[in-house]
């Protein structure tokens, strides 16, 4: 630790932060723009400027910039210096030389960190009289608007995408006054993560288009925490509502897990939310016709219904919380429970649940993936799965290797040097898929091969590790110094990491990725195992099920009632297969968009979707983290499910909840590892000062605009027994718990920068710990077994061919396939397929093949997929398409035979 002097005052700081970084996270309000938390200095705006003094004899001192100078033991600096807070003043008037006045229009307004630290400054009154330049802004996509003209050069933009992002298709362009962000031409930003810019970005060059389809000022917006819906990542959100309908995601800082940043897939997926096949109002199916019926009366129908079988089953489902589960569980009985998972990927997520369950491995977060300095990737495309565990991946192969930069005394913190020092060496990433990925561009080595051959892989690399297990041979050269290469560098790592999923769809390769991890904890390393979960509360699912749904074709009642909840059957298996699991059934469904089950359905009962509903997710790290509901929806037959399903429990002879919190402590008792469910927010009696937190800013336009669109007299505003928010403006105005914060605001800090207030140091955790509650700690006593594997290879007659699933983020996952934005950009459901298996059969690009399953006969278009292995064929899981998430063989036959 250093102490240094602020204007005076002592102060006890760590050594290897710089000026900036302890200014702020002391509570100093020092100006900045080009610097960020996640990205380092690189002292491109001069905005951060502070008088140091060599000692206290120095009445003078120089003028430095705080974020390139460390906070070294003894400094003396002053913030309030005349000169420095004149030169502070200079630059904002040198950067707003060409700056549009046209904050009451912008998007940003409200929002905007430039406005923050224009006022911050004193900078208040412009003596330029010139004509200002002006650029053209560009097309960069659905997500993102282009607005050139507001840019003051802080280079945040491109260091994202093209440093920390790895973006190829953003740059900077001109020089001097003219610099200019963008493409080189119009065109969709390719990044995954180019949303980011939106909150990057101190002024409005970008902002989100999809906001601005329906837009409204920022401080009208209505916001509660919230988590994502859209993967197992569990990244937090900031939802904010407006005149009944969603209008954006933001990020919700979570240094665990999310950070700083998001996925597009997870903030732009929203819009299912305020999609057209919404369903609003109950349905009732006799003799194929489907009329709408009250809720009430639809759940006196149910209750017939339950009442009259001999049987009721409930499909659980992984999109749905876990109290939503639970109560369908409770409602059905254990037995007659099942998750809305088919059951070969039910079997396979539910061996990575007992991994996790056993407490060997450290299961980590994002943030530790980060930390990560050897990472082998076996079978997953996490860049389509998971986005933002392949984000955290790319920033853990930047890091510099250990003590490479002490040796070269240059500070972490210090971007530009750090870069420059490292190159383009990584750290060393090993991923063996059965398709090239987007993560090849960072990999010290890649390997395509069949899922069996990918198994075989990992049992290798688990024999390199420890050379008690038997050798295995008969690998290529190429696979033999993938071996050797992978094996080197995870057991010379100090932070090692295996990171696979079920998305391969093969229980070998899961069985040789634990053996790979077995043999490295053998030899005492401080090792991870990273699984990836394909949907938001898949882990949380597992945790009260021990079945897939495909198991309901062995009941044999002959009166049976399925209650379905918030699963689309349909696109989890192939049609015919569901077409007869449902026959001479009842067909009860809760869901929020209307799908090929909810039409199937005998009843269709409205469900509220994430910004509707309070609920529980267990992310694939096994923390369980809490959403809350952002607004209570003008349709009022659009309940939580929760609610419904409490309603219905006494049907079958149980006792009704009637509040949230007495079923988060049913839950807590009944279920081990959620033993604590209850205590990971404030229970809903919290109370700051005798007040709740509200979930509107200080600056809302008050009650009379919440429906203003509707009726402008004053509504009563909307009770929430269920937590310690309020819908209202009115209550605690101070930083809540957290768990609860519904937006990042303090005084003089409007932008997503007075995150900086809420962290006990700056890019640090969250004052009070960060959100959510860890299940499973690693036990260092705890042990496994290896799994015994035939390590077979890939072997198959002639004109024999593999189906593989192949993942898109755009698409593939059925809610944010529904938002207008991202429909966009879903590909065309096609076929890949090697190019020599292409020619043999004298198969032409984007001419169509037909796959016949055995059940169902489709056709779709060849692609020809380089480095593709010869003998498989990729089909693209998409919602709205044919269903092939699995492995099975097929012939295919050359034309004219």
């Amino acid at each position: 630790m250093a102490v240094i002097t602020i204007d005076g005052v002592k102060h006890e700081v760590d050594e290897k932060k710089n000026l900036l970084e302890v200014c702020l996270s002391l509570g100093y309000n020092l100006p900045y723009f080009c610097w960020h938390p996640a990205m380092g200095s690189v002292g491109a705006c001069r905005q951060c400027a502070v008088i140091k003094y060599k000692d206290e004899n120095d009445k003078n001192g120089r003028l430095i910039m705080a974020c390139m100078e460390p906070a070294s033991d003894g400094s003396i600096i002053s913030l309030t210096n005349p000169e420095a807070t004149g030169f502070r003043a200079e630059v904002i008037e040198w950067l707003m030389t060409n700056h549009p006045h046209d904050c009451p229009v912008c998007d940003e307004g409200g929002e905007c960190h430039l406005q923050d630290m224009t006022v911050m400054t004193g900078h208040d009154y412009r003596r330029f009289r010139f004509n200002k330049r002006t650029h053209r802004n560009q097309y960069l996509g659905p997500f993102v608007n282009h607005e050139m003209n507001r840019c003051i050069q802080c280079y945040r933009c491109v260091r994202f995408y093209r440093d920390y992002a790895d973006g190829k298709d953003f740059e900077v362009l001109a020089a001097h006054n003219h610099v200019y962000f963008g493409r080189s031409t119009d065109g969709v930003l390719e990044n995954e993560f180019s949303g980011n810019l939106i909150e990057i970005c101190p002024t409005g060059v970008f902002t989100d288009k999809t906001l601005k389809q329906h837009y409204t000022r920022k401080w009208d917006l209505t916001t509660a925490p919230s988590v994502c819906v859209h993967c197992g990542i569990g990244c937090n959100t900031i939802a904010g509502e407006r005149y009944g309908s969603l209008r954006r995601i933001l990020t919700r800082y979570n240094n665990q897990v999310n950070g700083y940043f998001l996925c597009d897939r997870g903030r732009f997926g929203y819009e299912f939310v305020n999609s057209k096949k919404r369903i609003e109002k109950a349905s009732f199916k006799t003799e194929d016709v489907i009329e709408g019926v009250d809720l009430s009366k639809a759940i006196s129908f149910v209750k017939t219904y339950i009442s009259g079988s001999s049987v009721t089953l409930g499909i659980g489902s992984p999109r749905a919380s876990i109290e939503e589960n639970y109560l369908l569980k409770k409602l059905v009985g254990n037995e007659n429970f099942y998750a809305g998972i088919s059951s070969d990927e039910f079997r396979l997520l539910k061996l990575q649940l007992d991994i996790m369950r056993s407490r060997v491995f450290h299961s980590p977060s994002l943030k530790d993936v980060e930390k990560a300095d050897a990472i082998l990737i076996l079978g997953e495309d996490i860049t389509n799965t998971a986005p933002m565990l392949a984000l955290a991946v790319r920033k853990a192969t930047k890091k510099a290797p250990p003590g490479f930069l002490e040796k070269l005394k240059i500070p972490a913190w210090q971007a530009a040097a750090v870069n420059e020092a490292i190159q383009e060496e990584r750290l060393p990433l090993f991923v063996a898929t059965s398709y090239p990925t987007k993560l090849d561009d960072i990999t010290a080595s890649a390997l395509y091969l069949p899922p069996v051959d990918i198994a075989a892989i990992g049992n290798a690399i688990a024999a390199g590790i420890d050379s008690s297990l038997s050798a295995i041979d008969g690998f290529t050269d190429a696979g033999r110094e993938f071996i050797q290469r992978a094996s080197n560098a995870l057991l010379n790592a100090e932070s090692p990491l295996i990171i696979t999923g079920s998305g391969s769809l093969s229980e070998e390769l899961l069985f040789s990725a634990v053996n790979a991890a077995n043999a490295l904890k053998k030899k005492n390393k401080n090792l991870s195992l990273c699984f990836s979960f394909p949907e938001a509360n898949s882990l949380g699912l597992l945790l009260l099920s021990d079945k897939g749904f495909e198991e309901i074709k062995d009941r044999a009642e002959p009166e049976i009632t399925i209650i379905n909840l918030k699963n689309d059957l349909y696109i989890k298996a192939e049609t015919d297969f569901i077409d007869n699991l449902l026959n001479d059934k009842k067909i009860i469904t809760l869901d929020s968009l209307q799908n090929h089950t909810t039409e199937r359905s005998d009843i269709c009962i409205p469900s509220g979707t994430f910004a509707e509903s309070d609920g529980t997710f267990v992310n694939n790290e096994g923390r369980a983290q809490r959403y809350y509901q952002v607004y209570v929806s003008d349709k009022k037959e659009i309940i939580e499910s929760w609610k419904i399903l409490d309603e219905l429990i006494s049907v079958a002879g149980n006792v009704k909840l009637h509040t949230y919190e007495s079923l988060l402590d049913e839950i807590a008792s009944e279920v081990p590892e959620l033993h604590e469910i209850n205590k990971i927010t404030p229970p809903p009696d919290f109370r700051i000062a005798g007040q709740k937190i509200p979930r509107e800013t200080r600056r809302f336009s008050g009650r009379t605009a919440i429906r203003a669109n509707v009726n402008v007299s004053e509504p009563k505003p909307s009770d929430d027994p269920d937590s310690p928010l309020t819908f209202t403006m009115e209550g605690f105005q101070g930083e809540p718990p957290s768990s609860v914060i519904p937006f990042f605001w303090a005084p003089g800090w409007n932008s997503v920068q007075s995150i900086n207030k809420y962290q006990i140091e700056v890019g640090g955790s969250l004052h009070g710990g960060d959100p959510g509650k860890r299940l499973f700690e690693k036990d260092d006593s705890a042990e496994l077994k290896y799994f015994e594997t035939q390590n077979k290879k890939f072997n198959r007659r002639d004109n024999e061919y593999l189906t593989i699933p192949v993942y898109h983020i755009f698409g593939s996952e059925e809610l944010s396939s529904e938002a207008s934005a991202i429909k966009e950009l879903i590909p065309e459901q096609c076929i890949w397929m090697n190019p020599d298996d292409a020619l043999k059969f004298d198969i032409k690009k984007d001419e169509s093949i037909g796959i016949d399953t055995g059940r169902e006969v489709f056709d779709l278009p060849v692609k020809i997929k380089l480095n593709l292995p010869e003998g498989l064929i990729g089909i693209s899981v998409l919602a709205g398409g044919k269903w092939m998430k699995f492995h099975q063989w097929f012939r295919l036959k050359k034309k004219n035979d």
